[in-house]
């Protein structure tokens, strides 16, 4: 893939691995067609995922099993999965919490996460390790905001609760 890309949606994905021979390799590079859109203004993309941790990644041919398409919640609670997300202005989640440990890159954009009615503003390069609360995000700004996040399976807080994975 050599054309010049303008736009971060639908997102490029490069996956590397080894040939037969047990040299590094480009496996796959293509553009992710796996969208989900939660409400209008709403769009996110699962990268990778996977079903266990740590993960069996030795990168051999056999090993490449793509559970892109499986992965039907916002985590796996035994797994991991790398999702890049894009909140029109204006748009919102809806409270939900995951049993995972969340690592959050905001890429652009600004975007809010609520906890409990409060909101932390974030910004292009911000960061966020979310570990398990009930949270939404919102976008306030006048631009879309694009967010990556890479969820790892976790066991949840006793003292945590529980919200719907809406």
């Amino acid at each position: 893939m050599s054309e010049s890309r303008q736009t971060l949606f639908p997102p490029r994905r490069v996956v590397t691995g080894l040939d037969a021979d047990g040299r590094p390799t480009v496996v796959s590079d293509d553009v992710v067609t796996n969208v989900t859109r939660r409400r209008p203004g709403h769009s996110s993309y699962v990268l990778w995922a996977t079903d266990e941790v740590p993960v069996r990644d030795d990168g051999c041919p056999s090993d490449e099993r793509d559970l892109t398409h499986e992965v039907t919640s916002r985590s796996i609670s035994n797994g991991t999965v790398f999702r890049i997300a894009e909140y029109a202005p204006g748009v919102a989640s809806a409270l939900h919490q995951t049993d995972s440990v969340d690592y959050a890159v905001v890429l652009s954009g600004e975007i809010e996460l609520v906890l409990d009615g409060r909101a932390v503003r974030l910004r292009a390069g911000d960061t966020v390790v979310q570990r398990g609360t009930a949270h939404d995000w919102r976008n306030p700004g006048e631009v879309p905001c694009v967010i990556a996040f890479c969820l790892v399976g976790a066991v949840p807080h006793p003292a945590a609760g529980s919200v719907d994975d809406a």
